[in-house]
């Protein structure tokens, strides 16, 4: 089976969990004999990899005439792409729009200013990719919105049949606050593919409900963890203990919620500080409220990390939290376990479908997310229970076993195409 597939990012280069779970689907396809040629927007180096094949879209030339003969409307958006840009970025970015005459066009590769005019662009490279190599492959496969387009046009000019994996849609990074024209694509690429595949059972319940997607088109296959053997080495302060906040300081990743449990923490224990890792459009803010509350010398804002700055920062910690408002699955839960970390996640989030190793609160519930951390931190049998129980759990979460559930949609896909033939 061979698969072209359409990723806005792929390791090292990453910003978040998408890019780490395309990773380790990329890899779990290829122990599953299936041969992927990725595509991403722009390379920086670092991305060649024996098991998959990876295409710089930057790199690929498009001939004027597919331009000529399908030229994508500029989408006109109405507010800011929450949580890839700014306000100021947005009011910039819908200046920054050009005209695309064929040729190659320069990826920025990043969430920027002009990021729909670079997911526009990044389709008519998918379209140009599909006709020339279209032997080469037998499925489509589109990773979140933003190469849904891609995915359709690749289709289209292929006919080859499309799946497209929903890692979070907008509902789960906006909230109430649903961007219209986001919420249009997404809805376009789930109709227009073959299948449909959520990380969690959470978030197929919003595609069906939300978007009018039929049950029996949309297939979950839950998230893993890469195995990791190597152990990292790091200083422990041994008067000092550590909770830890690892994500997008972002609505979604609720940090409000972290802030509150942390405040009251500190009001019944002196010797723990907290780690709020990560960037995003609430960080200032977050900032902010820290110091209002008078907590800062308690908080510690590393910014983004990635690689082994994560593993270090989780071998560093006692407990980590995810407070997440929505969360489509997390892996980030996964890793701090696999690091012999205490976990508090929310119930809102699709990782708590398969763990039962792990603390589960409601995300509102800051009293509850409170007691549980001061309970790991005060009684220390017990977290180690917690972690032992949880690394056996974690370690038996596998990509190869999700890229199997991939693999026998894409058998079933390719089978009815032929059968229709």
């Amino acid at each position: 089976m061979r698969v072209l597939m359409f990723g806005w990012e792929f390791p090292p280069h990453i910003t978040g969990g998408l890019g780490t779970a395309c990773y380790g689907l990329t890899h779990g396809l290829a122990e599953n004999d299936v041969k992927v040629i990725m595509v991403i927007p722009k390379t920086f180096g670092g991305e060649s990899d024996s098991d998959v094949r990876v295409i710089d879209a930057s790199s690929i030339s498009v001939d004027s005439r597919i331009v000529e003969n399908l030229q994508p409307q500029i989408i006109e958006l109405d507010s800011p792409i929450v949580p890839y840009v700014t306000p100021e970025e947005f009011a910039r970015g819908v200046r920054l729009h050009s005209q695309f005459n064929g040729g190659t066009y320069n990826f920025s590769g990043k969430y920027g200013a002009n990021l729909i005019e670079e997911v526009e662009r990044y389709a008519v490279v998918a379209m140009q990719l599909a006709r020339d190599i279209s032997e080469q492959f037998d499925i489509i496969h589109a990773h979140d919105w933003l190469t849904y387009q891609a995915g359709i046009l690749a289709k289209q000019i292929s006919g080859k049949p499309l799946v497209v994996h929903v890692h979070a849609t907008e509902f789960d990074r906006s909230g109430a606050n649903v961007n219209p024209q986001v919420f249009r694509i997404e809805q376009m690429g789930m109709k227009a593919a073959d299948r449909v595949v959520t990380v969690s059972n959470l978030t197929k319940s919003i595609v069906v409900d939300k978007y009018g997607i039929a049950p029996e088109k949309v297939v979950v296959v839950h998230n893993a963890v890469i195995p990791e053997n190597r152990n990292i080495v790091v200083e422990r302060d041994l008067d000092m203990q550590t909770v830890t906040y690892l994500g997008r300081i972002t609505y979604q990743k609720g940090p409000d919620y972290f802030i509150d449990a942390a405040a009251k923490v500190l009001k019944r224990v002196d010797n723990v500080k907290f780690v709020m890792a990560g960037s995003g459009d609430l960080y200032l803010r977050s900032v902010r409220r820290v110091a209002a509350l008078g907590l800062s010398d308690r908080f510690h804002f590393p910014g983004f990390l990635k690689g082994d700055e994560v593993r270090r920062m989780l071998a560093r910690s006692d407990v980590y939290v995810m407070p997440s408002v929505s969360e489509p699955f997390g892996i980030s839960p996964l890793e701090a376990m696999r690091e012999n970390v205490p976990v508090i996640i929310s119930k809102q989030s699709g990782v708590a479908e398969i763990l039962k190793h792990a603390i589960k609160v409601d995300f509102w519930d800051t009293d509850a997310i409170a007691d549980a951390i001061f309970g790991l931190l005060k009684y220390r049998p017990a977290a180690r229970i917690v972690v032992e129980n949880g690394r056996r759990e974690v370690d038996s979460l596998r990509w190869n076993d999700a890229a199997r559930n991939l693999v026998e949609i894409y058998r079933n896909l390719y089978a009815q195409k032929f059968s229709r033939l």
